[in-house]
């Protein structure tokens, strides 16, 4: 590297650190709703759709990140009134959390929003992807112990199709990677918080973003 490259690649690095690889994953925004009622706070879900995927879940609105977005936001946007039919002009933004790096392989940039009480009179979910929406108060949350599990996840070199035929993901050998790569390897720990109110059942990424939500304003 000369003098010159050296300068090139100094002007090329960022102000702020990013996230390296994002475009190999699945990029997308949420919004998390909040709607004062009754002097309280609570948050809006939506339960997807049974015969799309994921079906059943509870979670935000939002979704995908496409070419027409210009940020984050205007994904979370988009995607809530596609959802649940509630105009931008409605949600007031006052911020976001943190992005977060799943372990399934997507990015989620959570997006909050103020709603007012009205707009629930504004909803009109589209049935293709959301069942039902739910309001919870805010107060379920904070006193709330949530249920903690731990699962175990590894990485698989090769899978076994339907038919018993070995399919390779990473030819190891060919590689001459070391032999510890020959099987799965990893034995990562993921948490799991699952949330129960009434008949439903809040986990997974939707949990995680809430436990960071109570975090911003109150001690866990």
């Amino acid at each position: 590297m000369n003098k010159k490259e050296l300068k090139k690649l100094t002007s090329n690095l960022p102000l702020s650190p990013g996230i390296m690889g994002r475009s190999i994953y699945f990029n997308s925004a949420v919004l998390i709703p909040l709607i004062k009622i009754k002097g309280e706070y609570h948050i809006l879900f939506q339960k997807r759709a049974k015969h799309i995927r994921q079906g059943g879940d509870i979670c935000f609105p939002g979704g995908a990140y496409e070419e027409c977005d210009k940020t984050f936001e205007q994904t979370a946007l988009r995607e809530t009134k596609e959802e649940l039919g509630i105009k931008k002009k409605h949600i007031k933004i006052i911020g976001r959390l943190d992005t977060y790096v799943a372990p399934i392989g997507a990015i989620i940039e959570p997006i909050i929003g103020i709603l007012k009480k009205s707009t629930l009179k504004k909803i009109v979910i589209d049935t293709n992807e959301v069942e039902k929406t739910i309001l919870i108060p805010l107060s379920f949350f904070e006193n709330y112990k949530a249920e903690v599990y731990t699962l175990k996840h590894e990485i698989h070199p090769f899978s076994i199709d339907e038919n018993g035929n070995k399919e390779i993901h990473l030819p190891v050998e060919k590689l001459k990677l070391p032999k510890t790569y020959q099987k799965p390897w990893g034995h990562k720990s993921h948490k799991v918080w699952v949330y129960q109110y009434n008949d439903d059942v809040i986990w997974g990424v939707t949990a995680v973003i809430i436990n960071d939500f109570l975090a911003k304003y109150k001690d866990l």
